[in-house]
């Protein structure tokens, strides 16, 4: 008899600023041009939130989309968990804000904050909640807001990022699927790589630091570059092992959308055409914890990907952290 719990998806929804801003919108304010950003980062355009927007408003039209899509009241999710790093306040947390603003009534909620990572931690930490019979449905939500903390006049940054939530839903099933593996990893003496150095408690807020513009993310793109095209292969390499799976077992391989350059560089790494990536990063930049399920939703959407495939998701970011992880989304037919 088997007594084992699996995690299947039920649900899906993503939701993006109708704003859309390009790279020639960019150049007119700094120093870029369009050939300039696409060349280095594959980005011709992003999303950014209006002035009316929150990452919480945006986190909770996400997930609407999804309960709509599995049929489900708000008050039928059993936990929801959040991935994000530019909340709407210190406190409350955002995850408490989309459980009141859906009708969730009594749902725990919490946040997960690891940057770019943030929607593969949340949805290895999620799914332990279903394996060990606790919960029967939870909601993973990536969802960011980075346009609110980058500093507009340094286009290291400023042409990098968008704005953007999705949602997925996991129902509990004794049918195999769901995460077959998964590896997470964390170096904190990189963490100065990509750091916002004012707002905390090392470094509260002071005229002197607003001055100095250093309530802004600050971000070391080649020490991240490098870091990012040695962990991808190795994270992804590890999961596998853990699910038992190969490679060419795979349908899609879904990466953090960050870079394109680092993309291409990991797809040489791993012997694989760029065909086997899904990458939607020239139409949303880099949406940090929003970017896979992002990717996920939208093939979802188009048809690009089904939900008997199995998909091979990784991520790096702030941290420094990674997360892969090797995701039947259903049980094979």
């Amino acid at each position: 008899m088997n007594n084992q719990r699996y995690g299947k998806l039920i649900g899906w929804g993503f939701y993006v600023p109708d704003n859309v801003v390009t790279n020639d919108d960019l150049a007119r304010t700094l120093d870029t041009s369009h050939e300039w950003i696409v060349q280095r980062s594959g980005i011709v355009e992003r999303r950014i939130a209006g002035p009316e927007e929150t990452t919480s408003s945006l986190a909770t039209r996400a997930a609407r989309r999804a309960l709509e899509r599995a049929g489900l009241a708000p008050t039928d999710l059993d936990l929801i968990v959040v991935g994000n790093t530019a909340p709407d306040f210190l406190t409350p947390p955002v995850s408490s804000q989309v459980q009141h603003a859906l009708g969730a009534t009594n749902v725990p909620a919490f946040v997960v904050e690891t940057g770019c990572t943030g929607f593969v931690y949340a949805l290895a930490t999620a799914y332990q909640f279903i394996a060990t019979g606790v919960y029967d449905r939870v909601m993973i939500i990536g969802v960011e807001m980075l346009s609110r903390h980058i500093d507009w006049q340094d286009r290291s940054t400023a042409v990098l990022f968008g704005d953007a939530a999705a949602a997925v839903i996991l129902e509990a099933t004794d049918e195999p699927c769901g995460l077959m593996g998964f590896n997470l990893g964390s170096d904190g003496g990189q963490g100065e790589h990509i750091i916002v150095p004012a707002g905390g408690t090392a470094e509260p807020l002071s005229q002197a630091s607003l001055d100095q513009r250093r309530q802004f993310v600050r971000m070391n793109g080649r020490a991240v570059f490098k870091f990012a095209t040695r962990i991808i292969g190795q994270t992804c390499g590890e999961s596998l092992v853990k699910a038992g799976k190969r490679l060419d077992e795979v349908d899609w391989i879904i990466p953090h959308q960050a870079n394109l350059r680092i993309i291409q560089a990991a797809a040489r790494e791993m012997d694989l055409p760029m065909e086997r990536f899904y990458v939607n990063i020239d139409r949303y930049a880099n949406t940090s914890a929003a970017s896979i399920p992002l990717a996920l939703c939208e093939g979802l959407e188009n048809g690009k990907i089904s939900l008997q495939d199995t998909l091979l998701i990784v991520a790096f970011g702030a941290g420094l952290t990674w997360g892969s992880a090797v995701w039947q989304l259903t049980p094979k037919a």
